[in-house]
Formats: structure tokens, sequence, C-alpha cells
């Protein structure tokens, strides 16, 4: 049994972000006995090229839940809010800070604001918007404010402009990769249907793949981002894992905001770890 529960709150802009960016990291902290709660500020309802948008939000409403059982998440929640049309909305922010102080987490995790998509940029500033007011009492009043503020943080992006992320704490996920792989793997609407589309895959064809064919795709397709994040947080990965880290092929990388509770890196690394 752990001595101490951590609690963990994901905020990624659609249903898939959190499983590619904290899978392999929420697998290992739930097995361990921790909490772990995704939340996708959209619906989802424009990933595809086929499908009618009120279909596609009811496919990866249950997409999403079938990676929240393999997970073992306490929750996978999806809001109501359009793909394409998640604003920084005073209700929305409101609403960003009813979840955290419901769910009352060590740690709140999300995209930087430096990002190809309106909807990643703008769940990111409606997370770092909320740091500093999810511990004002008078501000939405209706939801106490939690015992304790929580550590903020953001997932690994491949962005440079205006500069690259830091590896202040990295997760390796070798260990549970075939795990977060079948994660991924729920979400068929996205990684077999849309995204080969969407790069210009006009007739994949994903009826004809087998199981360890699909599972081939995604890592072909996925596991290349993650080995850089590896090799970006090397000596990282060493300092935590000790010899072991230079061998680690994969990892979850995270960066430290200024805008939550502050607390030293090597405090900030202990959280992730099991």
């Amino acid at each position: 049994m752990i001595s101490e529960q951590r609690r963990f709150l994901f905020f990624g802009a659609h249903p898939d972000d959190p499983d590619l960016l904290f899978g392999g990291t929420a697998i290992q902290l739930t097995r361990a006995g921790h909490a772990v709660k995704f939340v996708a500020a959209c619906n989802g309802d424009c990933g595809h090229y086929a499908m009618t948008s009120e279909d596609l939000a009811i496919r990866r409403s249950a997409e999403a839940q079938a990676s929240a059982k393999i997970a073992g998440l306490a929750e996978y929640e999806i809001l109501p809010i359009r793909d394409c049309q998640l604003e920084c909305t005073l209700k929305n922010r409101e609403e960003f800070i009813r979840i955290i102080r419901r769910f009352q987490p060590d740690v709140v995790i999300s995209h930087r604001a430096c990002d190809y998509h309106p909807d990643h940029r703008n769940t990111a500033q409606l997370v770092m918007d909320s740091a500093y007011l999810v511990k004002v009492p008078l501000y939405c009043p209706d939801t106490p404010i939690p015992a304790k503020s929580p550590v903020f943080a953001y997932s690994y992006d491949r962005f440079t402009d205006p500069r690259p992320i830091r590896a202040d704490a990295a997760v390796a996920f070798d260990s549970v990769l075939e795990t977060k792989l079948a994660m991924v793997q729920c979400h068929q609407s996205q990684f077999f249907e849309w995204l080969p589309w969407d790069k210009g895959c006009k007739d994949f064809k994903q009826d004809s793949m087998s199981a360890e064919q699909q599972r081939q795709w995604i890592l072909e397709q996925w596991g290349e981002r993650f080995k850089m994040a590896a090799n970006l947080a090397r000596e990282t990965l060493i300092q935590t894992y000790g010899d072991a880290g230079s061998t680690i092929q994969y990892a979850e990388v995270f960066e430290l905001s200024p805008y939550g509770a502050p607390v030293s890196i090597e405090e900030f690394r202990k959280l992730f770890q099991v």
C-alpha cells in the first residue's frame, strides 16, 4: 500500500491528447495506487472527414472511456465544447477552476501555450489562468477552494518558438509501452481514420489491419516523438533512474510551471515517481 495517495489532473484539448502525453505516466501512477483524472476540453466532434459531428462526439466519448478503463483512471471527463470553438472566456475559466477544486489534485498538467492548434493554446491558457484563481475563495464561491494549492506543469511538445520545453521531470514508460499503445489504440476514429487521412493517406484501410499491425502503425507513427522526448531528457532520466536512465527509450517529459505551488525541481520530480 502507498503511504500517501497523490492526485494528478491532466487537461488535454481533445480526447486522446491526455493519452498521448500522459498515458504512460498515468498507468504507472494508478498501478501504484495514485489517482489520475483526464479532462478533454473539447468533445472531439471535428476530427473526421466522413462522420457527422454528432455521431463523432458520441464515438469519441466511448473511445475515451475504453482507454480510461485500461489505464485505471479515476475519471475521463469530456466537456461539451465543440472542437475548434474553445475560447478563453470567463465561463470556461470558471469551469476549469471548478474541476480543479472538485478533484483537489496535487499536480495539474496541460499543454504549453505555444502550439499549432488553437484548442491546445486555449486549453493551456485556461489552465494557466486558473492556477492562481483556484485558491481565491470569493471567486466561484459555490465550489470550495482546495486545502492546498496544486503544482502546475506543462507536458512535452516539439515546438521551439519561443523556446523548447525544459525536461524538469521525465518518466520512463518502456515497461508499460504495450499498455500505453493499447490506450491509444482505443481511439480508432483518430489514429486509423482521421489522422492518416489528414496526413494525406486518403486510401488508408484500417479494416484490413490486424491488432498487431495497428499496434505497429501507432508505434511507427508516434513512437519517435517519445524517443525524442527521452533523448531531450537524458540527463534528467539518468538523475532519476541512475545508470538505467542511459538506456531508456521512451519517456514523457514535464516542465514545472511557475504559476502554481512553488516546489524545487527535486520535489517536482518526486511527485511523478511511483
